[in-house]
């Protein structure tokens, strides 16, 4: 009894609620339902992508853990063949002084000198195929290289198609709406009376066409696998182009960008492409560092000196934490959050600057930005020009 009388004020409280209320409260609980619903969703995928991650990581991993037991097998194999060199000189000694009395031993030197020689073929035989080895250790480095800079670049375009979707969806909009203003016009029966106001909304149709068209093909080619070639390329509209694809997340951040170019052409040598991924790499990383400063500037300088083009590209950013400076170009070193950066992205950019002859350097001001200076040799042509 004593307990049926202390759960009934609970019933009769749970009575006095309005229908109205508990609708409310279960309408509630099922959006509470879905938000956190929609948080597991999106949880699990990012545990999936880190999942993915860990296993691409790992695969790497073994690869190089393989090539470097193969390059201790061949530096163990050369050093095998240094010694078999040098026993093999000790018998040419032998065999010199044996010439010296080859009155009396004229015979046991002929033998010698045979079992020299073939010794020599063998080593000469296991010098070169140790030689085509190493080139061929080289070359798949070098293509595991490739694949690097490729990877960095694909997670780099997945970044920026948000941006380019936005940027596409005006020229699209703008092209629906000249075309629906053709289609009006020619239902009102205008084809007749004003076809050149027919023919400028189809125009101006065109025109949008050729702008997303653009858009698009910049995004291809900068998307593709980049050849090996060097060509001369104007740095200042590979710049360029590197801002244009970065133009909408710049803009949806409010992140002014300020450019100093020289009126005079500056070329060098060298890959576009590479390049261009070499720019949007530090544009990211200058997007990044200031998302929680009240001022957002980045500021991209070009200047010429007699055989170098210095490029430098500063933030208002809080900068680079103290004693890391040395790290930031490191594989797979990154100063981000787990999941929002992968750590390739200087390290890919300090490659290709080193293959194209160049170096990068990075000043760190605390509280203040970074500024990371890049310098190129100028083409020869425009050096003779200045």
């Amino acid at each position: 009894m004593d307990v049926a009388l202390l759960h009934t004020p609970a019933l009769s409280d749970h009575q006095e609620l309005s229908f109205e209320q508990l609708s409310e409260a279960y309408q509630r609980l099922l959006e509470e339902n879905a938000a956190l619903e929609l948080r597991l969703v999106k949880s699990e995928e990012r545990r999936r992508a880190f999942m993915h991650i860990l296993s691409d990581l790992n695969m790497v991993n073994r690869k190089l853990n393989d090539q470097r037991k193969a390059m201790i097998h061949i530096l163990a194999d050369y050093e095998h063949d240094r010694s078999r060199l040098a026993k093999q000189t000790e018998r040419l000694h032998n065999s010199r002084r044996a010439l010296m009395h080859i009155l009396q031993d004229a015979h046991q030197s002929n033998l010698r000198l045979e079992n020299s020689r073939k010794a020599m073929i063998h080593i000469m035989s296991d010098l070169k195929e140790t030689s085509e080895e190493v080139q061929r250790r080289e070359l798949e480095l070098r293509e595991k290289q490739e694949q690097l800079v490729q990877a960095g670049k694909l997670a780099t375009l997945g970044e920026l198609t948000t941006g380019v979707a936005h940027e596409l969806n005006n020229p699209l909009n703008n092209i629906g709406l000249f075309v629906g203003n053709a289609i009006d016009l020619i239902e009102l029966g205008m084809a007749d009376t004003d076809p050149e106001r027919i023919l400028q909304e189809l125009h101006s149709t065109m025109q949008q066409v050729r702008k997303a068209t653009e858009i698009i093909s910049h995004l291809r080619t900068f998307g593709r696998a980049a050849s090996v070639s060097r060509e001369p390329v104007m740095i200042t509209e590979v710049i360029e182009n590197s801002i244009s694809l970065m133009q909408e997340q710049l803009r949806l951040r409010q992140i002014e960008i300020n450019i100093q170019f020289p009126p005079s052409e500056v070329v060098v040598i060298g890959n576009a492409i590479q390049l261009e991924q070499v720019f949007i790499n530090l544009l990211t990383n200058a997007r990044d560092a200031l998302s929680d400063v009240p001022r957002k500037m980045i500021t991209i300088t070009c200047t010429l000196n007699e055989q170098w083009v210095d490029i430098t590209i500063s933030d208002t950013g809080p900068g680079i934490a103290e004693g890391l400076e040395q790290r930031i170009f490191d594989p797979f070193f990154t100063t981000k959050d787990v999941g929002a950066g992968t750590g390739l992205g200087l390290s890919i950019t300090y490659g290709i600057i080193k293959e194209h002859q160049g170096t990068i350097l990075v000043e760190n001001h605390p509280g203040a930005g970074a500024t990371f200076l890049i310098q190129l040799p100028l083409h020869i042509n425009e050096m003779s020009g200045e």
